[in-house]
């Protein structure tokens, strides 16, 4: 956005739509120099595309450029591929579509002569295929778009799965991803579906790991009922999984009717208040997601529910992405966007604030969105890479259901007093939104495989310690990078959840793709959240899959530098 001067009177959305297009989660690949290849990799395993290439993140806050890069044509090559970087002490780093925050890949900073290897799965780890009436396999480099529409191509679909179609499987599945859906009153669960993370669906995976018999890598399936499955789940990226197999289930048409006339004060009210909350649309409809732009009063909310049968004010949608004004910026939007970024001009986030929820709650009128219905994918999938690129903080509260509304309404009233703690100082941290989902937690019970594990890792295991939390409520805060005080206020929030939310009544877990661990000056840093509050969280499932994740990668070969902070080796 910076290549645009604040002097410059041809700021306009083309301008600021060209400068986002340069922070694309698609890489800019240039063919390998073969002289330069045979030198810098010698031995490299033949038949294998090599390339040079730039690695950008989701936001643009991780930029590397000049990394090697390679596209196996299968698993075997895969296998090649590791076991060439373990005998000449590189590291190998899977790559999908790069649509995250978190360092989990590769870190800021990393210069291109580094030893590290991105592995791309999305050129030909992408089959799918029907394994019986409710199973499918399916490559992780597959993205959950094609996944969904091969589903839906034979009645099949999922509860609930993130907004952005491109996010391929196996970096979904790495981070436990998840949509917004918990049973509404009455509801019964579709056999081979889960109110959970997409994770808690897979019956079986293939990854590569040491195998000490043949003294070096392999493939090897697990099944969902072993123990080291369990960890592989949800590995954040200290894992390459190469292919999975998924319980699914019948599909569902749903209709989604978004609203803009509850205000935040009623939507976000303390329990026993009455009126339009958010808990009583959970009771309602189940599926529900709020969008509540910086210094406005009424959240874009969100209202899924299943229907069969098309209402009579709905408008039947064939295909996903239906928010036009949301997927491509709308001009005052980009043209606020990019005035405050070039200009630094934070102090118009309200201003910004407004017209965001502005462009939603006309956007929507214009393009008859307001009230969609149709095959679960094409209103589940409305984010495309189009979108304003920000930065997002994220965690997970786990909780009793009976508690959403109150940990909503003590988030919001801490949120919202800090926000304009900090406008009256002449600081705004935030000029994005608050988005706060709901779900289910992660019961294996729902993959239907005798035995089956809990995934480790993720942020929707059960505390067995407290077999009353059945959901969690999902908060994300976002903001353009380089925002002023961002870290400092994002600290706070992150200091407000885990103090208040404990595990007494209620506990938080870190997103793990989004930003967590905050100093004053950056996320990923506090070493306290990184090496203490994270493990503790997750109580004696967290030595077990850092053990186990170790074990079958015991010469770190898929090991990141966040890897190294959150698992020390001995």
């Amino acid at each position: 956005m910076s290549n645009f001067p604040s002097d410059d009177s041809s700021w306009s959305r083309r301008g600021f739509l060209r400068t986002a297009a340069a922070l694309t989660a698609v890489p800019c690949l240039i063919a390998a120099d073969l002289a330069a290849a045979a030198a810098e990799l010698p031995g490299f395993p033949a038949g294998v595309a090599l390339s040079r290439t730039a690695y950008r993140n989701w936001d643009g806050e991780i930029t590397v450029t000049g990394l090697w890069a390679c596209a196996p044509d299968g698993p075997d090559q895969v296998v090649a591929v590791v076991n060439w970087a373990w005998h000449n002490g590189w590291t190998v780093r899977p790559r999908g579509a790069a649509h995250g925050w978190a360092p989990l890949t590769v870190s800021e900073g990393t210069p291109p002569d580094a030893r590290v290897l991105l592995l791309d799965t999305t050129p030909h780890l992408t089959g799918l295929a029907l394994e019986s009436a409710d199973t499918v396999r399916a490559g992780t480099g597959v993205t959950l778009e094609a996944l969904l529409t091969f589903l839906e191509e034979h009645g099949l679909g999922v509860t609930a799965s993130p907004a952005p179609g491109v996010l391929t499987l196996g970096g979904a599945l790495a981070v436990d991803a998840h949509g917004t859906a918990v049973p509404a009153r009455g509801e019964e669960r579709l056999p081979g579906h889960t109110y959970g993370s997409l994770s808690n669906l897979v019956l079986s995976l293939t990854a590569v790991v040491w195998d000490a018999a043949r003294g070096g890598y392999a493939l090897r399936t697990f099944t969902r009922d072993e123990a080291d499955c369990a960890a592989l789940l949800t590995h954040l990226g200290r894992s390459l999984v190469t292919e999975v197999v998924l319980r699914v289930g019948a599909n569902s048409h749903l209709r989604c009717v978004s609203r803009t006339d509850i205000p935040a004060s009623e939507l976000f009210a303390a329990p026993g208040s009455g009126g339009r909350t958010l808990a009583s649309f959970l009771e309602s409809d189940g599926r529900v997601e709020a969008i509540w732009f910086a210094f406005t009063e009424v959240p874009w909310f969100k209202v899924w529910s299943v229907a069969p049968t098309k209402p009579l004010t709905s408008r039947r949608v064939t295909a996903p992405y239906n928010y036009p004004f949301s997927d491509n910026v709308p001009t005052p939007v980009a043209e606020l966007a990019g005035r405050i970024v070039a200009d630094a001009a934070w102090y118009l986030a309200p201003v910004l604030g407004e017209a965001q929820f502005d462009a939603a709650a006309l956007g929507l009128v214009a393009t008859l969105s307001a009230d969609l219905w149709g095959p679960s994918k094409n209103t589940l999938l409305y984010l495309r890479p189009t979108t304003l690129r920000v930065h997002a903080n994220g965690y997970a509260v786990l909780t009793g259901r009976d508690r959403v509304q109150h940990v909503v309404a003590e988030f919001a009233a801490f949120y919202r007093e800090r926000l304009d703690a900090y406008a009256a100082r002449g600081r705004f941290p935030v000029n994005g939104s608050v988005e706060i989902r709901v779900t289910g937690l992660d019961d294996p019970a729902d993959a239907r495989f005798a035995g089956a594990r809990v995934p480790s890792l993720s942020a929707l295991r059960p505390d067995p310690d407290h077999p009353e939390w059945d959901t969690a409520v999902w908060l994300d805060v976002l903001t353009l990078p380089g925002t002023p005080h961002t870290a400092a206020f994002f600290r706070e929030l992150e200091r407000f959840l885990l103090a208040a939310y404990d595990g007494t009544y209620a506990l938080t877990r870190v997103e793990w793709s989004k930003g967590w661990g905050y100093t004053d000056e950056a996320a990923w840093s506090d070493e306290e959240v990184l090496g203490a509050v994270v493990p503790a969280s997750y109580g004696g499932a967290w030595p077990e899959a850092a053990g186990t994740l170790d074990r079958l990668d015991p010469h770190g070969v898929f090991r990141a530098p966040l890897h190294e902070r959150l698992f020390p080796g001995p």
